[in-house]
């Protein structure tokens, strides 16, 4: 058992260092266009990518489901409160960040469009579904699930703070790693003391939403 568990590890590793240094390597080499929101192809090529992932990640769990995390919240009361915290530390975070002398976090990665641009609602409204609903949703089964249940074996702590700069890392990132560094840590304490990684996927889910939305309108 403690074999096969490093071994799943091991492969956890694998994907999220390997998709991280991918993302390294390609840093400042995109376009960094602003309108890929209003593109069907960025849903099309988000979408396979993200099946892909979340299928590695069952691979990883195979015959073991419950390391996902899958599961009602122990305490739905106390899963609402650590959400609410959560939801505003990352959001004053991400303000305070945006006051530094650095390139805004949210258009580093050349997602978060800059206005709205008319025409182009179908993409828009997919885009939304994948980066609303089906990012967040994979990414908390393949961290606060998959991730966390594994390095849980060397504390709950370490495993909060590793799933954090594993995700923070996971984007490829340089400055947003200020922000998503701690809303990684935020989400895996949720998840902890939740047990599950439903609460996490709502609150991933509204911080994407903002930032798509509030960049469109503001």
């Amino acid at each position: 058992m403690q074999h096969m568990t490093s071994t799943r590890l091991s492969l956890w590793i694998l994907l999220v260092g390997g998709f991280a240094a991918l993302g390294y390597a390609s840093y400042g080499k995109s376009s960094g266009h602003s309108d890929d929101v209003y593109k069907l192809s960025t849903f099309a090529n988000g979408t396979i990518l993200y099946a892909v992932i979340l299928g590695i990640a069952l691979a990883i769990a195979i015959d073991r489901f419950e390391l996902l995390a899958l599961r009602r919240p122990t305490n739905i009361a106390l899963a609402a409160r650590i959400a609410i915290v959560v939801v505003v530390a990352i959001f004053v975070i991400e303000w305070a960040v945006t006051k530094l002398p650095f390139e805004d976090p949210g258009k580093e990665q050349g997602l978060a469009p800059t206005r709205w641009i008319p025409g182009h609602d179908a993409a828009f409204a997919a885009n939304l579904v994948l980066f609303v609903a089906i990012a967040p949703c994979v990414e908390e089964i393949l961290f606060r699930g998959l991730g966390q249940s594994l390095l849980r074996r060397f504390g709950s702590v370490p495993a909060i703070v590793l799933v954090g700069l594993f995700f923070g890392a996971w984007h490829g990132l340089l400055i947003a790693l200020l922000v998503l560094v701690p809303f990684g840590w935020g989400l895996a304490y949720l998840r902890d003391r939740t047990d599950s990684v439903y609460p996490g996927m709502v609150v991933h889910a509204l911080f994407n939403a903002v930032a798509i939305i509030g960049s469109v309108l503001f």
